[in-house]
């Protein structure tokens, strides 16, 4: 009746708005265009299944499936894509190989309506013939669709071995006599990686017999399990501590290390110069310059002056 030639034509308008280069349009994934195209075509049914009239799908990195009428390929939908969630609705389109579609749980928790998302089957990291690691296979397959004249296979499951890489490592600090300083240094390798400190200028490990010195590691658990922590603590700093420290992180497949300096004031001078920042270039001897700095900032600041004028000749 007027009521579906209505829709018909209201469907085929939008259809063709949404395909219309340089207009003043919201812009879509071609997975949203595809959608309406089914919706389109679900109205007319399933013709015939010609499959020498099927278009060819290109760049689909999530794989190819077969449409609504289970007559054409079409390009799967990839991993955090909102998919269909059943077989009788064709709108979004189907997930691709080792995807499967799920409510995400996430949405609920923040009180939000749950939308349908293609979501992996397997969390488990694997090692390509490119060397590389991949978090998992799907994010394997989609480097391998992409780049299909690399025959991109999978050596082995679990992370290719290879020497630690430190993801966060320690940094400078400062701190006054008599208080706590804590270094950090996280480390990812396969296999896992042992985690030593040390201060320059001594070979022994750190802690050694020092009582107010402490180490303490701890492996990280879910997508980060090959990744491990390590921590040292010096507890109530003295003069003597000041000085670099050395993270060394080993496996058998080799060796990094990163350092970080620590600087350690005595009351005195912390109440006559405090650093802007934990650096090594601000330390004992370039603290009046830095404070000199932040006075001529903060004179700028409150009294309406260039920057060039709170400053004071300072640069």
């Amino acid at each position: 009746g007027p009521r579906c030639s209505c829709l018909v034509l209201s469907l085929l308008f939008l259809h063709w708005a949404l395909l219309q280069p340089g207009r003043a349009f919201p812009s879509t994934s071609d997975y949203l265009q595809r959608g309406w195209q089914r919706l389109l075509e679900e109205g007319e049914g399933c013709a015939e299944c010609r499959p020498e009239e099927c278009p060819v799908p290109r760049g689909c990195l999530a794989g190819t499936v077969r449409d609504a009428c289970d007559c054409c390929w079409e390009c799967a939908n990839l991993e955090g894509q909102i998919c269909d969630l059943d077989n009788t609705n064709h709108f979004y389109g189907k997930c691709g190989e080792h995807l499967e579609c799920r409510l995400d749980a996430g949405d609920l928790r923040r009180g939000e309506v749950p939308e349908p998302q293609c979501a992996c089957l397997s969390h488990l990291a694997l090692c390509g013939s490119d060397g590389k690691t991949y978090a998992q296979i799907c994010r394997f397959l989609e480097v391998a669709h992409a780049h299909p004249d690399a025959n991109l296979t999978v050596a082995h499951e679990g992370p290719c071995e290879s020497e630690p890489q430190i993801t966060s490592p320690p940094y400078d600090t400062w701190n006054v006599t008599g208080q706590d300083v804590i270094f950090g240094c996280e480390v990812f390798a396969y296999p896992m990686a042992s985690i030593e400190w040390r201060k320059d200028g001594t070979e022994m490990l750190l802690p050694g017999d020092d009582p107010h010195i402490s180490v303490q590691v701890r492996g990280l658990g879910g997508p980060q399990k090959y990744e491990v922590t390590g921590w040292l603590q010096i507890q109530g700093v003295r003069v003597t501590d000041e000085g670099t420290y050395r993270c060394f992180a080993r496996n058998k497949v080799g060796e990094v290390v990163a350092l970080a300096s620590l600087t350690v004031l005595t009351p005195g001078e912390h109440r006559d110069a405090v650093p802007l920042s934990p650096s090594p270039a601000t330390a004992r001897r370039g603290l009046p310059e830095a404070m000199g700095l932040l006075g001529g900032l903060q004179r700028a600041l409150l009294h309406g002056f260039s920057l060039d004028e709170g400053l004071g000749g300072l640069c």
